[in-house]
Formats: C-alpha cells, structure tokens, sequence
C-alpha cells in the first residue's frame, strides 16, 4: 500500500542590507543573527495530484532603515535621514555598514529598479517616510576596510570580502509620513483577519535593517498614504 509523503514548503525568505558618505544609518545596529542556511529550496509534489508546485518568487520590494536623527559613535555622526539622500548628488547614495549576514544576503538579492520604503529608524516617531530604488546591486562595501570607519571590520580580507552594499536613489516622499504606532495596529488586525500585513518582518524580524517585502505588503502600505491615519 503505497504510503503518500506529506511535503511541507518553506517560504523562502532571500536573505541579504546602510548609507554611506558622513552618514551611518541604523543598519550596523542588526540584531547578530548567523548566516542563513544555504540549503536549496525545492519544488515539491502536492500530496493531491502530485503536481510540482513551484517555489515562491523571490522578493521585489524593500524596507531599509536608517536614522534621521544625530547620533555619534567614534565622533563620526551616523544621521542619514531621507532628507540627506535627496541632497546627495543625482539623489543617490551608497547604502553601507551593513553588519548582519541576513541584511547583507537581502541586499545581495537586490535588483536594478526594484523599489524600497525609506523608514526612520531609532528615532522620536519611527516609520515610513518616502520611496526610493535600487539603481546599483550588490558589491564590496569599502567601509570594511576602512580602520577609521565605524563600520570597520578587521575579520574581513580584501580576498574574501564579508560585507556588501547597493546604490539607492531617491524617488519621492509618502504622501503623509506613516508611523511605526499605524503600521503596528494594521499588523495587529492582520493577524486575527488574515490582512496583508499579519507576517511583515518589520514585526516579526523587527531588529533587521533590510526586509524584504511581499507584493501585497506594499501596495497595502502604499495605499496608506491616500488613506486617513488609523
């Protein structure tokens, strides 16, 4: 009697990302998470029909946090709100200082043109306050290198570099700025009603400073921005 396997899929989650210049964002403040399994995600026959199901898509949209607000660390100011990066030039900046594997393997998932919500972290009203994209992937982030940068890492060698980074580029600001307190209540009824936002990492990874973002959790927080605060 042929006995059926029950194969459970696991949602895949990309793993990989910070500013640069004289700018630090919160992203070298990660929780110190180890790297990811580098296990591959298979297809796996549905226990009904037998049929392969495919594996879920990678994500194409972000959260990536930094800190608006002054905060020194070594004497080197770490502030790089969304305001700083629409007065770089041409609006675009490294995103560096990464320092948790996850963040650093999310960004190396990164494509050229994928959207990213600027959230400002670590500060009096944390949340989301404007759009951007990636218009450079994933490459070496000099800062590790650099023993006078606060992202300095001496176990990283110039031959098998640990950290990277991407170029982001600023789009526009929200329409209303969106606070952590609306996100959390909107989370909060997800989870009882079955809404978009009942597994969004900003809550249930909270500490990662790059989090990717489903399809439906961004055009649900884009929608936001027409609507009145909760």
């Amino acid at each position: 009697m042929m006995r059926l396997r029950a194969l459970s899929l696991v949602c895949q989650m990309p793993p990989k990302k910070r500013a640069r210049v004289m700018k630090r964002t919160a992203k070298s403040g990660d929780s110190s998470e180890t790297a990811p399994s580098k296990s591959k995600r298979k297809a796996a026959p549905t226990v009904e029909t037998g049929e392969t199901v495919a594996a879920p898509l990678p994500p194409c949209h972000w959260l990536m946090k930094s800190e608006p607000e002054s905060r020194f660390e070594n004497g080197i100011d770490v502030k790089f709100g969304i305001e700083d990066l629409k007065k770089m030039p041409d609006q675009t900046s490294c995103w560096d200082g990464v320092r948790n594997y996850q963040a650093r393997n999310f960004m190396r998932q990164m494509k050229e043109g994928q959207q990213a919500f600027f959230y400002h972290s670590n500060c009096k009203e944390p949340g989301i306050a404007g759009l951007m994209k990636i218009v450079k992937e994933a490459y070496v982030d000099h800062t590790q290198f650099d023993k006078k940068d606060v992202h300095y890492d001496g176990t990283s060698k110039t031959d098998n570099p640990k950290w990277s980074m991407v170029d982001v580029q600023y789009l526009r600001m929200l329409k209303r700025f969106l606070p952590l307190t609306e996100l959390k209540k909107y989370h909060l009824q997800h989870r009882s009603s079955g809404g978009p936002l009942k597994n969004m990492a900003l809550f249930t990874r909270a500490r990662l400073s790059v989090q990717p973002l489903t399809t439906d959790e961004f055009d649900f927080i884009l929608s936001l921005e027409d609507e009145e605060p909760l």
